[in-house]
């Protein structure tokens, strides 16, 4: 009988073993499951936010000639002459005379965008008949340096609604750029509203905890892709998709007379490695 007792207490101990070690692999099963959808929308959020920053700067720009609107006191009619003068510190944040920051978000001029636009401009035009002799396979560089504006690497962000894609752009195709959303390829022209133009901007399918250019292969012809800059909203419209060998870079080249917009991703090849997943689109 007291044999019986020991096997039943035995047996209800592993019994309940057994069940909190099933529970435990339970709760680990779906965290690891869901562990992708969680991560994406938290990363998703953090992509919008620095959407809302980039619209709400864009808001509050100081316009030439005028700095009674700039926050903090703020005097200058410049980022290197706020920093000069210890208004801002290196990233364009209002500071004290301790140095301690006493604003949220940058001061952005309108001094500045206006030599960022010209500069783009001149950026874009010196690739005109000669973009063919660039090295297109060397993208990691920024095209501009976005320090010199008081700006961080941010030009631009991208919307496509019928996939639900609103995703930061940066300058420069390099690892810490393509962690945080796409980026754009140096020795392709930036994407703003000028003619004689082909922006290819690249960004990461399958990147572990975020959705960045994973549904591009969901936009269909005639699908609206529209690039927001410091300076305006482009529309353009899905035009053709393919999929190309990692060396062709004919189609991020520019076509005279167009304005181009080229989505680049890599796919798995049928054979090995990987290929490129192109969205071409041109404005409306």
């Amino acid at each position: 009988m007291a044999k019986q007792k020991r096997e039943k207490k035995r047996f209800k101990l592993w019994q309940k073993i057994t069940l909190t070690v099933a529970a435990v692999m339970l709760v680990a099963g779906i965290g690891i499951l869901s562990f992708p959808y969680i991560s994406n929308f938290f990363g998703q959020q953090r992509a919008n936010g620095l959407i809302e920053n980039f619209n709400n700067s864009l808001a509050n720009v100081v316009p030439k000639g005028d700095s009674s609107s700039a926050p903090g006191g703020v005097s200058a009619k410049s980022f290197e002459e706020a920093k000069a003068k210890g208004e801002v510190d290196g990233e364009g944040y209002v500071i004290d005379s301790d140095g301690n920051r006493t604003s949220d978000s940058p001061v952005i001029f309108e001094y500045d965008l206006d030599a960022l636009y010209r500069d783009s401009v001149k950026y874009n035009e010196s690739l005109v008949n000669h973009q063919g002799t660039v090295d297109t396979t060397n993208y990691s560089a920024a095209a501009l340096k976005m320090s010199k504006y008081g700006l961080s690497n941010f030009y631009c962000y991208l919307s496509a609604p019928s996939i639900n894609m609103y995703l930061p752009v940066y300058l420069g195709a390099n690892d810490e750029m393509m962690s945080c959303g796409a980026a754009h390829l140096a020795g392709t022209s930036l994407p703003i509203d000028q003619n004689n133009t082909n922006a290819a901007i690249a960004g990461h399918t399958g990147y572990i905890g975020r959705i960045f250019f994973d549904n591009i292969r969901k936009l269909e012809i005639g699908d609206t892709v529209t690039v927001h800059n410091y300076w305006e909203s482009i529309d353009y419209k899905v035009i053709d998709y393919k999929v190309v060998a990692p060396n062709n870079s004919n189609d991020i080249y520019i076509k005279e007379n167009r304005q181009l917009l080229t989505l680049i991703t890599c796919i798995k090849s049928q054979k090995e490695g990987f290929d490129r997943y192109l969205v071409i689109c041109e404005k409306k």
